[in-house]
């Protein structure tokens, strides 16, 4: 549909008021809910929006160690621009109309920490060198049967599942629940967000869903709004879904891997697939995944942002820690699936599902066509077996600060993705380690308080 056949439509729809939202560097959306008169006004230029969204953390306190914004500038608005190739109606919200919007400079240029303008610097990147990227992201999460209120007063402890044991792959669990599982295949599938499968996996109230694949920046606009869509249906059944990596230490973590393609401009020809070859990789399939290889190390905040990320990715926890790669191998960074020219595929197994989609899909792309820009010969040697116990190609950094670190000293992240953006998203990382560190945990009362 054009933008004038959309507008039209919007006109002639009863709605009062339309929605429309920006996502922040944690991957989530701040947005507001606008007259329609003032969506006319806005709908083909720009408009102010307060860029404290890129000046503070997923709690709202601001940073202190930023020069994007602060005190320092007065929290100024930025300019947005509603990109209406976005548009869907919100199916649980009485149809309300929904918009993705990103900002850009009052002179009309780019806003470099803006985390779906940075995607789409990679993109036109790859489109550059002639390839078409597809992707599509999986959501592993918990649900709770409590609201927010309740969590809040219950200080996080004592929480119901939705449902007991560990019980992955179950017909029975799923149909006790019935609602709630096909409310979420149907409205997401209205929402213009169609899932290929959902299931449960194993641990108690835990769902998996993998979002169908499409163009990179659609599926990471889709696995955006995902997470939100799935709190805001859970809601309607008194429930609370959370998208923490770990939430529990004697629970498997949470997953958000990435599979990705490379095809030529007209989608009609896979870039991975070489049946000349013993396992069917081209030599752009082996490049790329040589580039992610290599980079992973040093843009591992990308995949894994926060502190809670790095107690999923634990030895044996279906979560990688090494720098590997095999064929259908779930123990290594990266699984290669290559069937045939249609589904060959590369899945990044890092992303927990409290990445920000736009840019974990912007570091896999990015470093996947650094690897063939340069190209890398795949020198790290197909993992056979166990992925945890094979350290010749390295370890994975074990904690936010480390990671960080390694992102913040490293030449590759600033050729990947700019200086600007480097420096600001190191440093609301270095803020969040910080944050952290200030706090004396419920393992530390238990540990020391009486006994030390």
């Amino acid at each position: 549909m054009g933008n004038e056949d959309l507008l039209n439509r919007i006109r002639a729809n009863r709605q009062a008021k339309v929605k429309f939202a920006i996502t922040d560097i944690d991957g989530i959306l701040r947005g507001k809910v606008i007259s329609k008169e003032k969506f006319w006004e806005i709908a083909e230029k720009d408009t102010g929006f307060c860029d404290v969204v890129f000046g503070w953390d997923a709690n709202d306190k601001c940073y202190n160690n930023i020069t994007y914004t602060g005190w320092h500038t007065g929290y100024p608005d930025a300019r947005a621009r509603l990109d209406l190739s976005t548009h869907r109606q919100v199916p649980w919200d009485a149809d309300i109309d929904f918009f993705l919007a990103d900002f850009s400079n009052p002179e009309g240029g780019e806003v470099p920490v803006c985390p779906r303008t940075l995607l789409k610097k990679v993109i036109q990147r790859a489109e550059k060198m002639g390839f078409r990227a597809l992707f599509s992201q999986e959501f592993e999460w918990f649900n709770f049967v409590t609201t927010p209120t309740q969590l809040a007063q219950s200080n996080f402890q004592s929480l119901q599942p939705l449902s007991p044991g560990m019980f992955g792959y179950s017909i029975l669990r799923t149909s006790e629940h019935q609602s709630f599982f096909n409310e979420l295949f149907d409205l997401l599938a209205r929402f213009d967000i169609p899932v290929e499968g959902l299931h449960t996996e194993t641990g108690p109230g835990v769902y998996e869903a993998a979002i169908r694949y499409d163009e990179a920046l659609s599926a990471a606009d889709k696995a955006t709004l995902f997470k939100t869509a799935v709190k805001e249906i859970a809601y309607r059944h008194g429930l609370v879904a959370t998208f923490m990596a770990k939430w529990h230490a004697g629970l498997p973590g949470c997953s958000g891997h990435l599979h990705q393609s490379l095809w030529d401009v007209n989608l009609s020809e896979s870039k991975f697939f070489d049946s000349t070859d013993p396992l069917n990789m081209s030599p752009v399939m082996k490049s790329y995944l040589a580039g992610q290889l290599a980079c992973l190390p040093y843009i591992l905040p990308m995949f894994a942002p926060t502190v809670n990320s790095y107690k999923r990715l634990r030895e044996g926890a279906w979560a990688p820690t090494t720098v590997t790669w095999g064929i259908d191998n779930r123990t290594t960074a990266i699984r290669v699936l290559n069937r045939d020219a249609n589904s060959i595929r590369l899945e990044m197994r890092v992303p927990g599902s409290d990445s920000n989609p736009y840019l974990a899909i912007a570091a896999s792309l990015a470093s996947g066509i650094y690897g063939i820009a340069n190209n890398l010969e795949l020198e790290i040697p197909q993992t056979i077996g166990n992925g945890y116990k094979n350290l010749s190609g390295g370890v994975l950094p074990s904690n936010l600060w480390d990671a960080t670190q390694a992102m913040k000293n490293s030449l590759i992240a600033n050729e990947l993705f700019g200086e600007s953006f480097v420096d600001h998203f190191v440093k609301t990382r270095e803020w969040e380690w910080m944050e952290f560190s200030k706090q004396v945990t419920d393992w530390e009362l238990k540990r020391y308080f009486e006994i030390i």
